[in-house]
């Protein structure tokens, strides 16, 4: 069996696997605000429900996917938009209070890994996973093996520079800023906030030259999508954009990586658009005569974090 806890900013879940992957218990729980000691007293009284029900040895080990990381400097928590988890020693505290060995990754670490293990990446070697959410993040997998790096910052793609100078049929106003410090990062053009920024600007721009055409200011991703469908051309135009720069930033990854499949998760990963479309803008900018590298969405959806956590542990473990 196989324990995962998915620690989210909203919801904490936790979920037991049986060794053919199959759900055999499932549970979530609002995640406590802006409390850790909290989110700690949260997490083993999850852990002691799931024991209690099903009898599991009190060797059992937990996986932890969290939307920050450990720094390999401090070994505290870092990066974490939960910010009562930043300067945490959360793998020891949760070692300590569940009597358990406990492995930590990220979010996005552990949505590549679930894919890899049992979803729609098995058959690759090199697997690298894509979050375009309400941020962007990234994981790489190979024959099976989540891979963290010396800075524990592999995959993090999200917060690579956007070579737009390089873009193709659009002309971008740059100068977006990030929570991170710098500008112009990937996430500031691919998020799903982004994408909806990105739609307001157009149609800012567009009433400015004195076209009043299209008179909603904003819209939602899913509803700026829906509107493309329709026919709307300031729509169909901001999905356009987005595709090819998605293509754009995946191509830097592909250079380097040369993955065999991509797999999307996040809310912008259900836009169907991005499948058909992404491949053909990436021919523009890869530095191959052919794009090999399968485009595909998650498998298990918003559950992959959390059943990645728990494919933390390797069988023999």
């Amino acid at each position: 069996m196989r324990i995962g806890i998915d620690l989210g900013g909203t919801k904490i879940e936790l979920v037991a696997l049986s060794s053919t992957g199959e759900i055999v218990f499932q549970q979530r729980i609002d995640t406590p605000k802006d409390d850790y000691d909290a989110v700690i007293d949260a997490i083993s009284q999850l852990v002691d429900t799931a024991s209690d029900c099903l009898n599991f040895s009190s060797q059992q080990p937990l996986g932890i996917g969290t939307p920050g990381a450990i720094s390999l400097k401090t070994g505290l928590m870092m990066n974490c938009n939960s910010t009562c988890l930043n300067g945490r020693a959360l793998q020891q505290d949760l070692a300590k209070r569940t009597a358990r060995q406990v492995r930590i990754a990220n979010d996005a670490d552990c949505f590549t890994l679930s894919e890899a293990s049992d979803g729609h990446a098995t058959s690759e070697s090199v697997v690298f996973g894509v979050i375009l959410g309400t941020g962007v993040g990234g994981g790489i997998v190979v024959n099976k093996n989540l891979l963290q790096g010396v800075n524990a910052i592999s995959g993090e793609w999200g917060h690579n520079a956007l070579p737009s100078d390089r873009l193709e049929g659009f002309k971008l106003n740059r100068g977006r800023a990030c929570f991170c410090g710098k500008a112009d990062c990937v996430e500031t053009w691919l998020a799903g906030p982004s994408f909806q920024r990105s739609f307001e600007q157009l149609l800012q721009e567009r009433n400015l030259s004195g076209d009043s055409t299209m008179q909603q200011t904003t819209a939602s991703p899913v509803e700026i999508v829906a509107l493309a469908r329709s026919g709307n051309e300031f729509a169909a135009e901001c999905l356009e954009q987005y595709c090819n720069l998605l293509a754009l930033a995946l191509s830097n990854v592909i250079n380097v990586l040369d993955p065999g499949v991509v797999v999307f998760g996040g809310g912008m990963s259900n836009v169907d658009e991005i499948y058909e479309r992404v491949p053909d803008y990436l021919s523009r900018y890869i530095f191959a005569d052919t794009v090999n590298t399968r485009f595909v969405k998650a498998r298990y959806g918003d559950s992959s974090g959390v059943r990645g956590a728990a494919w933390l542990w390797p069988d023999h473990q």
